[in-house]
């Protein structure tokens, strides 16, 4: 009995080791056997090596400036843009670290203790999920599932991540996984993320922010931080981050409760395809790069798409806009057009103008401008194509609607009102509208892009869309092509008298005899300088008459304006339409020596690798010879210098009140050398001024949207009182930076100029050899 006794615990023990061994060892094969399945894909299709070397993940397209900044995206649903490890600061690393896997740095994708402790304690002591897990996750294996498929879906994490592991450093992982989260309000990514909830690139975020940016990983649904959403539970959450980097040495105990005392300190800046810098210029874009697509398929993997996508690719495009002048410009256009306009509302009250805001009307010309409008609206299109008839529609357009309209005078220039339909177009239609672009002549890039007020309430790009008459700045080709033509000289003389085309002559039907603008005649004889400067009509039709409009036509189309000009006489005063983006362009043509360069906005596309995709190729043509170039500058200087473009110049008009009350910005004091036209159109519709210096050259434009939408006054009307003070406050603010390097200097004078441009010189000559107070152009060879 005693034996039998001592030989049962013996063996009973060395049976309990031999089935440990066996259950061991069976577990090992059969989580081995697991892996192994998964791997095979025996639990659903696994990412091949070619995926996990480029994860498909929708990226957003990223418009780059001159200077580095980021003027905006193009996405659908991801607003992400992914940057590197090294653009990452280390608190935000830290942070993560510390929150979501303080062992990341010692496992290899799955952290054994981790996982042993979750399936210990069932997941109540925290889940065994690693970075690299929560990446295979956002990356391959989508939303968590339920039940058994959880089971499988998790071991496919597992798999994948040991994948990633091999793949990648432990850093680029990182990087991929802050790059894939989606922090809500459109912030996709961590640098949408920093720059939507604290206006700042990542590097720059500190160790707050840092925190409260991991702490949304826990669920960024949940813990969102803006003020109608959850501030305090965002708070709380960012307050676990901070406390977990003190647990593991990353903060000292003392710091973190300082920064836990701290609020969140948002500066939350939506971005949107309607908001922030350059919209227009970033919608014009589009347009440019979908031609571009059309044009250049894409080297796709298999199972990609042929094309590329610019929502989804993530490609960078480096554009010639200069950040700094764009918001110049988007200042310049917004102080003066805001006082233009409540002038114009002072002026078109109904006591003032009954059919306001529209002058020299009839009831039946008001009644088409409300008919196209409305057939033209996003209400009409919408009721149309649910099926409503005619008839309601047209009522609906009478019926009070709560709307939020434009407006100068309101916070984000927005206001909450009620007003029928009818009522919005009219109000709609009473705001004078601008364009503006700013050009290196040199190289063609464009500098500055304003296609109207705002872009959200506006979306008529008024710098390439929009086509209006070109007035007095016309006139310059026509300059342009008498002195290269005919040889003259800015200083020639010609008579201030009415000078009549005759009838049939240059395709015209009738004889034309152009009056003045305040139809006089000095009948004195001017030079040519004098005659741009103060825009006489007169002087403009001897020179029209001589060299003939298919000259001026053929000259201002090789300076790239593409509109129809019919040649007929009446083109020297400017009543073809043209846009601002080729009169900018044609004008760049004196600034740059007479060669014409076609605007450029774009200098290089490189998809999401950084592999260059595209560079620009300048297109150019000689045009002008340099002397005539130089000359017609000359000409233009003049403008500035004692025409009505003088008030760039001078500050004697300050307590005019006109002067006080829309010359935004006067006096501006620019004293460098300045070449320029203004331009007005019949009735004052159209106000024009371009101006330029050695190295930039910028077009403004101003008026309504329908003709009939005027100043009453040429005071107020022409284009030195609409559009040159845009041009003036954007130069001043230019010049106010000087890394903006915009020219003080004059311009290149030719070597061996042979065009006199010194006019007392030139009257010298003239008298010594006995030469007329006035020069006949019938003396001229052509």
């Amino acid at each position: 009995m005693a034996k039998a006794s001592k030989k049962t615990p013996t063996k009973s023990f060395f049976t309990f080791i031999k089935w440990f061994w066996i259950l061991f060892l069976a577990g090992i094969l059969a989580a081995v056997f697991i892996f192994l399945s998964a791997s095979w894909g025996w639990f659903g299709e696994l990412p091949t090596f070619e995926r996990l070397e480029n994860p498909q993940t929708n990226l957003a397209t990223e418009i780059i400036s001159a200077d580095g900044v980021t003027l905006g995206k193009y996405y659908l649903d991801d607003n992400r843009t992914p940057i590197p490890f090294e653009q990452l600061p280390k608190t935000l690393v830290d942070a993560l670290v510390a929150t979501e896997d303080a062992r990341y740095f010692e496992h290899s994708g799955v952290d054994a203790r981790g996982t042993l402790r979750a399936f210990a304690y069932l997941g109540s002591k925290g889940g065994a999920s690693t970075i690299s897990q929560q990446l295979a996750k956002q990356l391959f294996t989508g939303a968590a599932a339920r039940g058994y498929e959880r089971y499988t879906q998790k071991i496919k994490e597992w798999v994948i991540a040991t994948r990633l592991e091999r793949q990648y450093t432990k850093e680029e992982i990182i990087a991929m996984y802050f790059n894939i989260y989606d922090f809500g309000n459109n912030a996709d990514g961590i640098r949408s993320a920093a720059k939507i909830y604290f206006s700042k690139e990542p590097k720059d975020l500190n160790v707050s922010e840092s925190a409260m940016l991991v702490g949304m990983f826990k669920n960024s649904s949940l813990y969102n931080p803006l003020p109608k959403r959850n501030p305090v539970g965002t708070k709380n959450r960012r307050d676990v981050v901070l406390a977990q980097m003190a647990k593991y040495g990353y903060l000292d105990e003392m710091v973190k409760d300082s920064l836990q005392e701290l609020p969140l300190a948002l500066r939350y800046s939506p971005e949107s395809h309607q908001d922030g810098l350059a919209t227009y210029f970033r919608m014009h874009l589009q347009k440019f790069l979908n031609d571009w697509i059309k044009k250049n398929p894409k080297p796709a993997l298999e199972g990609e798409r042929d094309k590329w996508n610019i929502y989804l690719d993530g490609l960078k495009v480096y554009t010639t806009i200069d950040s700094r002048m764009q918001q110049n410009a988007e200042d310049a256009v917004k102080e003066h057009m805001k006082r233009l306009q409540a002038e114009f509302f002072v002026q078109n009250t109904p006591e003032r103008n009954k059919t306001a805001p529209f002058l020299d009307l009839k009831d039946d010309e008001i009644e088409r401008i409300f008919e196209r409008a409305m057939k033209i609206s996003e209400r009409w299109r919408i009721m149309k194509s649910n099926g409503n008839s005619e008839k309601e529609i047209r009522a609906s357009f009478k019926k009070p609607t709560p709307m939020v309209v434009f407006d100068w005078n309101s916070e984000g220039y927005e206001k909450d009102t009620i007003m029928t339909p009818t009522d919005s177009i009219r109000y709609y239609k009473s705001f004078l509208r601008t364009a503006m672009m700013s050009m290196e002549p040199q190289t063609g890039h464009v500098k500055a892009w304003v296609g109207g007020l705002n872009y959200k309430h506006f979306q008529y790009d008024n710098v390439i869309q929009g086509a209006r008459q070109a007035g007095s700045t016309f006139k310059p080709f026509v300059y342009a092509a008498a002195i290269d033509q005919l040889r003259l000289s800015p200083c020639t003389l010609l008579p201030d008298d009415e000078y009549c085309i005759e009838a049939n002559k240059h395709g015209n039907p009738e004889a034309w005899c152009p009056k003045n603008s305040d139809n006089k005649f000095s009948l004195k004889s001017m030079s040519l300088k004098q005659a741009l400067a103060n825009s006489v009509n007169s002087i403009t039709a001897q020179l029209m008459d001589k060299v003939g409009p298919r000259t001026v036509a053929n000259m201002a189309k090789n300076m790239g304006i593409t509109a129809d000009i019919p040649e007929v006489p009446s083109i020297a005063l400017g009543t073809p339409d043209v846009n601002v983006y080729e009169m900018v362009g044609a004008f760049g043509t004196f600034a740059n020596e007479g060669v014409y360069v076609k605007p450029v906005l774009v200098t290089r596309i490189e998809d999401k690798n950084g592999t260059v995709l595209y560079e620009y190729v300048p297109e150019t043509k000689d045009v002008l010879s340099k002397d005539v170039a130089y000359a017609t500058v000359d000409l233009l200087r003049g403008v500035v210098e004692g025409g009505n473009g003088s008030r760039l110049r001078n500050s004697y008009n300050k307590d005019n009140q006109m002067y006080k009350e829309i010359i935004t910005g006067y006096p501006y004091n620019l004293n460098n050398p300045i070449a320029g036209k203004t331009g007005t159109t019949q009735n004052n519709s159209d106000g024009w001024f371009m101006g330029f210096v050695p190295n930039l050259v910028t077009g403004v434009w101003v008026g309504g949207e329908e003709r009939a939408t005027h100043f009453k006054s040429i005071t107020y009307g022409q284009g030195a009182s609409m559009a040159l003070p845009i041009w003036g406050l954007y130069m001043v603010k230019n010049y106010q930076n000087k890394d903006i390097g915009v020219s003080e200097g004059d311009f290149k004078i030719p070597e061996n100029m042979s065009i006199n441009l010194d006019c007392a010189q030139f009257q010298e000559d003239k008298k010594e050899n006995n030469a007329p107070a006035h020069d006949d152009l019938d003396d001229f060879d052509f």
